[in-house]
């Protein structure tokens, strides 16, 4: 490959990519490469020091059993951790269904019409409520949400640092004591409420109504197979975790939040949203909706900046309830409440005062001076309880809870009480006006897979729909789909690292502390920042901590008016997003005609900014796939005028080993750990965009004011995720990482994706042009191939090309981003050159069959890229009205006979999917042709 290129050396190609300027004088001051069994015993080692107790502390995080033919076949399958965001509908129908599943069931138990494909966790979600409803609210002034005293103290906490910069003020109070005003534009409730109780919100949302103020409730999904719909007692947008539909705790994440509301705000719900549509064979057909929706396109317009789902978890919820059908979901919160009510029961006999009498599954006990020994005794008897105050104790009950654990709770509460006959208590704390009396999951698909045999061959044929890393390479640009090595993954499932509740005491979680801190401190060596956070479970929540910090640092040294952020006009378009949702105005910075930003205007739009200037935000390499070479200049530019440097790490890929941000200049960048660090995509999540920060940034890095000894700042204007370390039980898949690649192979691994990146270019510059080049001709870890010239002489458009890279066995390279028109390529290191092949083989493949067109001999519009992809049934169908073969059709190569993917429908329609929205599952009816 390196003859390909005309050099000798791994060296002669680092020096002819990256600017000597900004290269690494020497080795990162890393451990070397460990055996993939050395990693485990040590990962094994950290996990000992961790003590899971039994948990019934609650706020939105429970005890779960995950099925195990789920955890087997989803979570540990390759087949379903290796996809991609299904942005290519006709290889991703499996996630799809598993996502249009999420969807209803949270649609028939919120009670509302409208749900998304899942949201990053339970606090993000009511902060992107806050937003939805500001934006498409008719008040006048809507700067002020009233919030209840019962919302999970996590979700407050959230809510204002959302809050603080868009200068919404945030009043937490009773709800008795709302005071609705025509700056109220929403108010936010707990369904059940954070200490247990039950209450009927009807007139508080009638009343909220008539100011013209919009009703959010953060709900409880399990409690809703009993309680009566959100949606039915006026909730306006219902949001929640699905964490206890078989989702471990993991201290913290990642977990599958959920958003529904009603229907007219199907256009502003955040994030993804998977609909029905119909394909070019008139089949039904799933696809992701509405997609004007998202930052990509609305930039520093969006109400949101979500980028990273969390499809993965959202997939193992929906297998979850699907395995249970509505009557297996009623028993398990049937068994819940009743464990509760009977620990009530036995708390009164025994003369404790329970603070409610309307509970689903949390009982709030009045302690008063016997509280510090109620818990003492608890840890001695290994459980967690939630010492809710001073004198008071809550204690939350959930799937893994037993007859036995009531027994023993009522004995470390009252140990001198008398016996306490359980099978004497069958009393019921719901109030009935709050029973639901809804039918839910009435859909076949809910009903029919109750047998693990049934669920297997369902997960099973949902799977063979997906194209994932399992079948090929998945070359996609900026995205960075590498290997996800199967020894970074088995610590995921260890219960000493999954088990753990976000909020135990710390001394509970030495282990995974540990292993974080290693973490942080190998994620400061390889990027040369003093200060690195977790918490953001997401690039795009990285994004908005880091500019967050930027802001906490100006305001600080007085600078309040700093609030202007230069962007590239090729930004991603979380990047603009972001900037908006922090208070920060977006000025738009130019590119050069090679992609560069150019300098000039850089420097103009700094010097007319100068006592405004916030931060610049640039993502390096550039999103054009080419090392700038005035970075360094660039950046001395920005701190001239005050301002700071927001790095983008999103090709962070190509840097690793090689060159580190905090010595060349930024201030701030964030890391995708679920690209550069080889956690898995999971078909569009969970992600982790932790950031890195210099040292006058550290205070102002995420904290919490919910757990103690975390070691995080204890501000409760500081969270950007509802647990204090984000997506934790997925960390140990980048620790894994770097420890088994050592500073040597991390080096060797950035080298090789510049060079898999570089011989593409190379191989495919005959057949298409390459549209950006460094000075010396070379990519960065990616390329982009201009096919706007082809449209002119053949018709063929960049998504032909797409559609027809399926049927020889690829996903298509990222499409029309940054520029239109065209395909950004990125290989990764992960790939052997045999695939490399392969996939420069398929396009060039492609580049004769647009020839075809050109010269006349194959139809403009009725051609193999025009038509593509090629299912089974319309290769196989007694008709063949087609001027091309069968087998030209399906096996244009000969190898892609030996690795058929078939794609299960034809090419979507997208115009009818938006015009004749569904997002829930169908009827059964409508499947009738398929």
């Amino acid at each position: 490959m390196l003859t390909t290129l005309q050099l000798k050396t791994f060296d002669d190609l680092v020096k002819s990519t990256v600017p000597a300027g900004i290269l690494l004088k020497k080795g990162l001051d890393l451990a070397m490469a460990v055996p993939e069994t050395e990693m485990l015993t040590k990962a094994r080692a950290y996990a000992s020091q961790n003590k899971v107790l039994k948990s019934f502390i609650g706020t939105g995080y429970y005890g779960t059993h995950t099925p195990t033919v789920i955890l087997r076949n989803v979570l540990e399958n390759p087949g379903w951790y290796t996809a991609y965001t299904p942005y290519q509908a006709e290889i991703a129908q499996g996630r799809l269904e598993a996502l249009l599943n999420f969807q209803t069931l949270v649609i028939d138990l919120t009670g509302l019409p409208v749900s998304n494909a899942s949201l990053l966790d339970e606090g993000t979600a009511a902060a992107e409520a806050m937003h939805l409803c500001q934006s498409v609210t008719k008040l006048k002034d809507p700067m002020r949400v009233l919030v209840s005293d019962e919302v999970h103290p996590q979700t407050i906490e959230v809510l204002r640092r959302r809050a603080e910069p868009l200068e919404i003020e945030v009043v937490v109070s009773p709800t008795e004591k709302f005071a609705f005003d025509d700056r109220t534009f929403a108010c936010f409730l707990q369904y059940p409420g954070t200490t247990g109780i039950v209450q009927d919100y009807t007139t508080l949302a009638e009343k909220a109504h008539a100011n013209g103020t919009l009703v959010v409730a953060s709900a409880d999904l399990l409690s809703l197979t009993l309680l009566k719909p959100p949606g039915e007692w006026g909730a306006d947008i219902v949001v929640g975790t699905s964490q206890r539909f078989g989702v471990p705790m993991g201290f913290g994440g990642p977990h599958a939040g959920y958003m529904s509301a009603r229907d007219e705000f199907k256009r502003s719900i955040p994030g993804r949203l998977v609909g029905v549509s119909i394909d070019a064979e008139n089949n039904p057909a799933m696809r992701l909706a509405l997609q004007t929706r998202e930052q990509h396109i609305r930039r520093e317009k969006a109400t949101s900046n979500i980028c990273t789902a969390q499809v993965l978890l959202a997939v193992m919820a929906s297998m979850y309830v699907v395995y249970h059908g509505p009557k297996g979901l009623k028993r398990i919160a049937e068994r819940a409440h009743r464990l509760a009510a009977a620990f009530a029961d036995g708390l009164t006999q025994a003369g404790l005062k329970v603070r409610s009498q309307n509970f689903f599954d949390t009982v709030t006990v009045e302690t008063g001076a016997e509280t510090g020994a109620v818990v003492t005794r608890a840890l001695a008897a290994e459980f967690n309880l939630r010492h809710l105050s001073a004198t008071a104790i809550s204690v939350s009950f959930d799937e893994t809870s037993t007859r036995e654990d009531v027994l023993k709770l009522l004995k470390i509460f009252v140990p001198q009480a008398a016996a306490f006959d359980i099978d004497k208590s069958d009393s019921i704390k719901l109030p009935p006006a709050l029973t639901r009396k809804t039918p839910y999951l009435t859909h076949p698909t809910f009903n029919l897979y109750h047998s693990e045999t049934d669920m297997l061959r369902y997960i099973t044929r949902l799977q063979s729909k997906d194209l994932s890393l399992a079948h090929s390479m998945i070359p996609l640009g900026s995205c960075t789909m590498k290997l996800n090595a199967t020894s970074e993954m088995i610590p995921v499932t260890w219960p000493e690292f999954n088990g753990l509740h976000p909020f135990v005491p710390m001394d509970q979680a030495k282990g995974s502390l540990a292993m974080i801190h290693e973490l942080e401190g190998m994620l400061c060596e390889i990027t040369g920042f003093a200060g690195i956070s977790v918490q953001p479970n997401s690039g795009a929540a990285g994004e908005y901590a880091g500019l967050l910090a930027i802001r906490d640092y100006h305001r600080a040294q007085g600078n309040t008016g700093r609030n202007v952020c230069l962007i590239p006009g090729s930004a991603h378009g979380t990047n603009p997003a972001s900037a908006a949702m922090a208070g920060m105005k977006v000025v738009v910075v130019k590119s050069d005609h090679d992609g560069n930003v150019d300098v000039a205007d850089l420097r103009t739009r700094a010097t007319e900014h100068k006592d405004t200037l916030a931060a610049l935000m640039i993502t390096y390499p550039s999103t054009h796939g080419v090392f700038e070479e005035g970075i360094t200049e660039i950046c001395e530019i920005i701190h001239a005028h005050g301002g700071q440097v927001y790095m983008d790490g999103a090709n962070f890929n190509a840097l690793v080993g090689l060159s580190r941000p905090g010595d060349f200049g930024p201030d701030v960048c964030h890391l995708n750990l679920h690209k550069t660090f080889c956690i898995p995509h999971g078909g569009g999540g969970p992600g982790v965009g932790p950031i890195g920060v210099r040292e006058h940034l550290k205070p102002y890095l995420p904290g919490t004011s919910t757990v103690k000894g975390t070691g995080l700042r204890a501000d409760p204007v500081s969270a950007v995720a509802s647990a204090p370390f984000g997506s934790a039980s997925i960390l140990p898949i980048s620790w894994a990482y770097i420890t088994m690649m050592g500073r040597d192979g991390l080096k060797r691994a950035t080298e090789t994706a510049i060079l898999n990146a570089n011989y593409i270019a190379k191989r495919l510059e005959g057949h298409y042009p390459v549209l950006y080049k460094g000075k010396n001709g070379r990519v960065a870890h990616e390329c982009i191939i201009d096919l706007r010239p082809l449209k002119a002489t053949s018709g063929v458009e960049v998504e032909d090309v797409a559609k027809r890279l399926i049927d020889y066995g690829f996903h298509a390279p990222t499409m029309s981003w940054p520029v239109p028109g065209t395909l950004m390529i990125e290989p990764t290191e992960s790939e052997s050159k045999a695939e490399l092949d392969r996939f420069c083989d398929a396009m060039i493949s492609i580049r004769k069959e647009i020839t075809e067109v050109e010269a006349g001999r194959m139809d403009r519009e009725n051609n193999s890229l025009k038509r593509a992809p090629h299912t089974m049934m319309s290769v196989t169908a007694t008709e063949w009205n087609r001027p091309y073969t069968r087998e030209s059709a399906a096996f244009p190569l000969p190898w892609v006979k030996e690795r058929k993917f078939w794609p299960t429908i034809a090419r979507i329609n997208n115009p009818y999917g938006d015009r004749n929205l569904v997002c829930s599952c169908p009827p059964v009816e409508s499947y009738a042709k398929g």
